[in-house]
């Protein structure tokens, strides 16, 4: 089944391309949280960052890299948040990658990405021990 992003790559469905190269796509965001709301994604569907081969990831940031400062000149914003919302208990709603590049002005009301959660995570020091060096092991 085909996602509303892949449905854009393809050209089924109206967006504000702002980018596009061989594997990735940047649009502006229908709902933006902001002037400027830039998704970028990669055109083949990849539901997680886990999912996403390690040379379309690093396409994937590429776009990202040469957007974030296209679209801060472009609105005139003092900054950007950069985000994923990698699976559905983070908050994705699409089922395809996609990165938000959301600009920031002085009193938007907006918060860190700390804003969140509730506040630190209270770990005893063996335990963030042993999520390291799992972690590690894994890397």
């Amino acid at each position: 089944m085909s996602t509303i992003f892949s449905q854009i790559v393809e050209g089924e469905i109206p967006a504000r391309i702002v980018y596009e190269d061989e594997t990735t796509i940047a649009f502006l965001d229908a709902n933006p949280l902001a002037p400027g709301h830039t998704l970028v994604i990669p055109k083949d569907e990849y539901e997680r960052l886990n999912d996403v081969p390690e040379d379309v990831a690093t396409d994937l940031y590429a776009t990202v890299h040469r957007m974030v400062p296209a679209v801060e000149e472009s609105v005139d914003a003092d900054a950007t948040t950069v985000a994923f919302n990698n699976g559905e208990e983070a908050g994705q709603e699409v089922p395809h990658v996609h990165c938000h590049i959301v600009p920031r002005f002085q009193g938007d009301g907006g918060g860190p990405i700390h804003g969140l959660f509730g506040g630190p995570a209270d770990l005893a020091d063996d335990k963030l021990d042993d999520i390291a060096a799992d972690i590690e092991s894994r890397a």
